[in-house]
C-alpha cells in the first residue's frame, strides 16, 4: 500500500474526528476550561506568593513565566485524547467497523493522532487569548514566537502516539484517564512549569532538568522572550539547548512508539 495511500485515508479517519469535536462540543469546552482554571488559579491566587521578576522588570513576571508552562502542561493534557478516544473506541467497536473497510489500518492510529493537533490548536489559541488578558506578552519577532507554538504541537504530537500505545493496553477510557493522569502530574509538576528550579529540592531539580517538559517550557519561554529578568544560564545540557533536546526527544519517542501502537492495534483488533 502506498504513502498516498495511507496519507489519504488518515485524512478521512482525521476529518471524523474532527467533526465528532463539533457534534460533541463538550470536549473541547471542558479541555479549554481546565487551563484556563489553572491561569487564573495561578496567576491570581498563587502568583501573590512567588516572586518572579518580569522580563523587561514588569511587575506581572509571574504571570509571563506561568503562561509557557501552562501551555505545556495543556498539550499533555490535548495529547491524552489520543488515548481517550482509542480506548472508547475500542469499548465501542468502532476499530471493528474500521476493520471492514478497504483501508491502511496504520491510517486509523495517524488519523487519530492528527486530529488530535487540531484540538490542541485550537486550545492554545484560547489560551493565547487568555494569556494576554491576565498580561501576558509575547516579546520576540512573530517567527520566534511561531517556532515556540510549533515546538509545543511536535512535543504534544511525540506524547499522543505514546497516549495511543497505553488507550490500547487499557481495558476501557476510565482506566486510561486513571493512568495516565498518575503519569502526567509528576512529569507536569516536577519541572519549571510553575516554579523556577532553583526553589526544588536537589533531587527534584534533577530530575526536573532533563525532564523534557522542562526542556518544552523552556524553550517556549526563550522563543517567546518570557525568561525572568537575572534568571542565571542553566547548567543543564537539556535547558541550555531546549529547542535541541526536545526535538530528538520528540524524534526517538516516534521512532519507538510509533512502531508499538501500530503494533498494539493489530493485536488490540485481533481479539
Amino acid at each position: 500500500m502506498s504513502l498516498l495511500t495511507v496519507l489519504g485515508d488518515a485524512s478521512v479517519v482525521a476529518k471524523r474526528n474532527i467533526i465528532r469535536i463539533k457534534r460533541v462540543p463538550d470536549l473541547l469546552v471542558f479541555t479549554t476550561l481546565s487551563p484556563i482554571m489553572f491561569v487564573l488559579l495561578f496567576a491570581y491566587v498563587f502568583g501573590g506568593a512567588i516572586n518572579v521578576a518580569g522580563s523587561n522588570g514588569s511587575a506581572s513576571g509571574y504571570r509571563e513565566f506561568l503562561i509557557a508552562g501552562i501551555f505545556a502542561q495543556t498539550v499533555i493534557f490535548g495529547a491524552t485524547i489520543t488515548g481517550t478516544g482509542l480506548a472508547e473506541d475500542i469499548k465501542k467497536g468502532v476499530i471493528d467497523r474500521f476493520r471492514s473497510l478497504p483501508m491502511a489500518p496504520s491510517a486509523v492510529l495517524t488519523g487519530r493522532t492528527l486530529s488530535d493537533v487540531v484540538n490542541n490548536v485550537i486550545v492554545l489559541m484560547v489560551m493565547s487569548v487568555t494569556g494576554l488578558i491576565v498580561g501576558w506578552r509575547v516579546r520576540t519577532s512573530v517567527g520566534e514566537a511561531v517556532l515556540g507554538f510549533v515546538l509545543l504541537l511536535v512535543f504534544a504530537y511525540a506524547i499522543s502516539w505514546i497516549m495511543a500505545w497505553i488507550g490500547m493496553l487499557v481495558p476501557s477510557p476510565e482506566v486510561f484517564n486513571n493512568a495516565s493522569f498518575v503519569v502526567i502530574f509528576p512529569l507536569t509538576f516536577v519541572a519549571n512549569t510553575f516554579v523556577p528550579l532553583d526553589t526544588l529540592p536537589t533531587v527534584l531539580q534533577r530530575f526536573a532538568e532533563w525532564n523534557p517538559v522542562s526542556a518544552v517550557t523552556q524553550a517556549a519561554r526563550d522563543l517567546f522572550g518570557n525568561i525572568p529578568a537575572g534568571t542565571p544560564e542553566p547548567t543543564a545540557w537539556p535547558l541550555q539547548h531546549p529547542e535541541v533536546y526536545i526535538m530528538i526527544w520528540s524524534v526517538a519517542v516516534l521512532l519507538v512508539f510509533v512502531p508499538l501502537a501500530n503494533a498494539q492495534y493489530r493485536v488490540a483488533t485481533s481479539r
